[in-house]
């Protein structure tokens, strides 16, 4: 009988005092590399079969459903299934390969995304209609030059148009705005430079005001302003219910632009001994002022498109009134919601072009928005920045002579000066 002596582990080196040693990796040991991560964010090949594959099994289900087991019928029916069975059925694909992080994410992107491109098409739908049924009116020259006042239902669309509409909006905008700039930047200041139980309670009111219903606006114009202190119906009246709509939206966005800017800034121009108000207006407000342009535009499309509020304060007219302050006033909105009631088609081409000039107004100051408030904070325009050089020249000039006026007059006299004593 052979005994084999027990072996034991080779001996290893000691570690000098003062080093860390890693342990080694390697299969089952405390440094093992386990499976790699995989990126979520990254799209492969499996996951384009398992939409087109799960979206391809999900239409031909509810086709099943629909036309061959139950007696279900409409649209809207139809795709909210689809795209139910699409979610499950993608979930179980992507689980063949995945685990369940990445198979929650997919879905959650799946969703998202669906839900993303139903307002895509239902915004899309709304502009291709508007601009379809107001297709006839809208290349007539009349259409944008001329007023209601003279063409009656059956009159066709060579005659009449919007000019009206587009001339009281213009008032009722420009009246609005001249309230609510104001107000709403130095209530934007107010809110975040005068901190205290007040504000807080004037934002709370702001943000309650932000979804404000726009008949309530324009009921409480009428009560105060037409029933309460004997003002006939206006523009002006509209022009005030619309800056209530208005208002809450340029203070809401004015507020967040305002505490989006550092507090280094601030705190700079305070350590040069500058007051808070002095601060607010050369370091705060230039600082934000893409943004602030942004909230004043947003404010305004959303004034823009309101119907009920200048029906209440300022009726309806076909004729032109340039006067703000006595008469009836239309605005395109109320134009459009007018001019779609009636039964002739003519009048309901007029409407769907005054919502088409109502759409590319919006369009354009969301543009316009997006185009301002793109640059950030400090940054400048190429004018801006030449105007900025100029200023830094004109400076560097004025003080090169002021220098030069200080100095003591160069001496021509080479000889040694001459020394009193006392």
């Amino acid at each position: 009988m052979t005994v084999t002596p027990a072996q034991t582990p080779p001996a290893t080196e000691p570690t000098p005092p003062g080093v860390t040693t890693l342990p080694a990796r390697g299969p089952g040991g405390p440094g093992t590399v386990g499976e790699a991560r995989r990126n979520l964010s990254t799209l492969h090949a499996t996951d384009a079969y398992a939409v087109v594959g799960a979206g391809a099994a999900a239409l031909a289900l509810t086709w099943l459903v629909y036309d061959r087991l139950l007696p279900f019928e409409g649209r809207l029916g139809f795709v909210v299934i689809a795209f139910t069975l699409f979610l499950g059925l993608y979930a179980l694909v992507v689980s063949f390969d995945e685990d369940g992080p990445a198979v929650r994410d997919r879905v959650a992107a799946a969703i998202v995304r669906g839900l993303g491109l139903v307002m895509l098409a239902a915004l899309a739908f709304t502009v291709v209609y508007t601009l379809y049924e107001g297709r006839e009116a809208l290349p007539h020259l009349n259409f944008y030059t001329e007023s209601m006042s003279a063409a009656g239902p059956l009159e066709p669309l060579t005659v009449g148009g919007i000019l009206h509409a587009v001339v009281g909006t213009l008032w009722q905008i420009g009246i609005a705005l001249a309230v609510c700039i104001p107000a709403g930047l130095v209530c934007a200041v107010f809110l975040n430079e005068v901190p205290g139980p007040f504000s807080r309670f004037v934002r709370t009111i702001v943000e309650a005001m932000t979804a404000l219903p726009s008949i309530v606006a324009g009921l409480f114009v009428y009560a105060t302003f037409v029933l309460g202190l004997g003002f006939e119906r206006s523009g002006l009246a509209a022009a005030l219910a619309i800056s209530v709509m208005m208002l809450p939206i340029i203070i809401r966005a004015a507020d967040v632009v305002i505490r989006l800017v550092p507090g280094t800034l601030r705190e700079a121009s305070y350590a040069l001994g500058t007051s808070r108000w002095r601060t607010v207006w050369h370091v705060v407000l230039p600082t934000s002022r893409s943004g602030l342009t942004t909230a004043v535009i947003l404010g305004t499309a959303r004034g823009v498109g309101e119907t009920s509020p200048v029906l209440l304060t300022a009726g309806y007219t076909q004729d032109m009134n340039t006067d703000p302050l006595h008469g009836p006033m239309v605005s395109l909105p109320l134009a459009t919601f007018e001019l779609i009631k009636s039964p002739e088609p003519t009048y309901i081409a007029r409407g769907f072009g005054t919502a088409a000039v109502l759409l590319v107004l919006v369009l354009v100051l969301f543009v316009v928005a997006r185009v301002v408030g793109g640059r950030g904070p400090g940054r400048l325009t190429r004018r801006q920045t030449h105007r900025r050089v100029r200023a830094s020249r004109r400076d560097a000039r004025r003080m090169a002579a002021r220098s030069g006026a200080g100095r003591p007059p160069h001496r021509t006299d080479h000889s040694a000066p001459t020394r009193s004593t006392p």
